[in-house]
């Protein structure tokens, strides 16, 4: 069993994502590409997006702090602390509307 502080790793990708030019930074906390499920957590910069990218398989993206907006086929979903967003199959883009950091949870299905 091992056990992890998503709130000092948000503080941690959110500290790392200021650094960097590109304004995110992500960190997987479970899992990885040979597991079906994986767990990272992702601190975003104000204004800055994970750009338009495939959804991989079934999906949730629980906000832990900040205000998010989740956009797919034309429709958007806003989150904030401690929302939980159930990702639609698909292209998908999550945009910072502030600093914020989220827990993006995939299991990986074969489509």
């Amino acid at each position: 069993m091992k056990k992890f502080s998503l709130t000092a790793i948000a503080r941690t990708q959110l500290r790392e994502a200021g650094e960097v030019a590109n304004g995110r930074a992500a960190s997987t906390v479970f899992g990885g590409h040979e597991h079906t499920l994986r767990q990272t957590v992702i601190g975003l910069k104000a204004g800055t997006q994970l750009q338009e990218h495939l959804n991989p398989g079934e999906a949730t993206l629980l906000i832990l702090q900040g205000r998010v907006t989740v956009s797919s086929n034309g429709q958007q979903w806003e989150g904030r602390n401690q929302d939980l967003i159930a990702l639609p199959d698909g292209r998908l883009q999550i945009s910072a509307n502030e600093d914020s950091s989220v827990l993006l949870t995939v299991a990986k299905i074969d489509r």
